[in-house]
C-alpha cells in the first residue's frame, strides 16, 4: 500500500498534519508562556487579564515587552507604539505566506493572519510547497500553536495567582534572557551584530537622557534604519 504523505487533498488530513507539525512549537511555547504568565501576575495583572492578553494579542515578544512597560508606568501610547513596532515584521511574514494561500474567501485571511507567528511561519514555509490543501494545513498548525500559547500562559498566571512567587528573584531575568536567546538565534552576519549592538547602546543612552519609556522605541527605529542602509550598501 502506498504510504500516505503530506500531499493529501483532504482538508481534515491537511489539518491533522498541521496539528502534528505544531507539537515542537508548543514544547517551545510552554516554558516561555508559563514565564510570561508568572511575570504578568507579579507585575500587577490578574490571571484573567493575563490569559485575555494571550487570547486577543497572541504575540509573545510584544506581550512580554508590554508587561515590563506596564510595570514601569509607561504611557498607553508608548505601549501601543512599541507593540506596533515589534509586530511590524508580521506584515512581511503575511505577505510572503499569502503566496501559498491564494484564492481563499476574504473572511479566511484575517483569521489566518492572526495565527501567524515567527515559529508557525518558519514551519509553514518549509512545508506548504508540498501541501495541496494549504489553508487546512496552516489552520491546524496556527490554531494548535495558538492554543498552546494561551494554555501555557494561563498555567503560569493562575499558578502564580494561587501560589504567589513574589520572592522568586529568578523571574527578574526571564524577559532579558528570552530576548537575548531570540537575538542570538537570528544573528547571522556582521551587519546584524552591528545593528544589535547599536540598538543596545542607543537604548541605554536614551534611557539615561530622555524621560519616560521611549528609549526602546527610539533605539529600535534608529537601529532599523541603519540596518536597512548597511544592507542596501553592500
Amino acid at each position: 500500500m502506498k504510504n500516505r504523505n503530506i500531499r493529501g487533498d483532504s482538508a481534515v488530513y491537511a489539518f491533522k498534519n498541521g496539528v502534528k507539525a505544531a507539537v515542537p512549537i508548543i514544547l517551545g511555547y510552554l516554558p516561555i508562556g508559563i514565564a510570561f504568565g508568572m511575570l504578568a501576575v507579579n507585575n500587577g495583572l490578574t490571571a484573567l487579564q493575563t490569559t485575555a492578553m494571550s487570547i486577543f494579542v497572541f504575540a509573545g515578544s510584544s506581550q512580554l515587552v508590554s508587561i515590563e512597560m506596564i510595570a514601569s508606568g509607561a504611557a498607553v501610547t508608548a505601549i501601543i507604539a512599541m507593540t506596533f513596532l515589534v509586530n511590524m515584521r508580521h506584515l512581511l511574514l503575511s505577505a510572503s505566506l499569502s503566496l501559498h494561500l491564494r484564492d481563499l474567501p476574504l473572511y479566511y485571511y484575517p483569521f489566518l493572519g492572526f495565527l501567524i507567528t515567527d515559529e508557525s511561519f518558519a514551519v509553514a514555509m518549509t512545508k506548504l510547497k508540498n501541501v495541496k490543501n494549504t489553508q487546512g494545513y496552516f489552520l491546524g498548525l496556527g490554531l494548535t500553536a495558538y492554543l498552546g500559547w494561551v494554555f501555557s500562559s494561563a498555567i503560569g498566571a493562575y499558578l502564580t495567582a494561587l501560589i504567589p512567587f513574589t520572592d522568586a528573584g529568578l523571574l527578574d531575568f526571564v524577559l532579558p534572557a528570552m530576548f537575548i536567546v531570540l537575538l542570538v538565534m537570528q544573528i547571522s552576519d556582521k551587519i546584524e551584530i552591528t545593528v544589535a549592538l547599536l540598538a543596545g547602546f542607543l537604548s541605554l543612552f536614551f534611557a539615561l537622557t530622555i524621560e519616560g519609556s521611549w528609549n526602546i522605541i527610539l533605539a529600535t527605529v534608529t537601529a532599523a534604519f541603519l540596518g536597512v542602509y548597511l544592507d542596501g550598501s553592500r
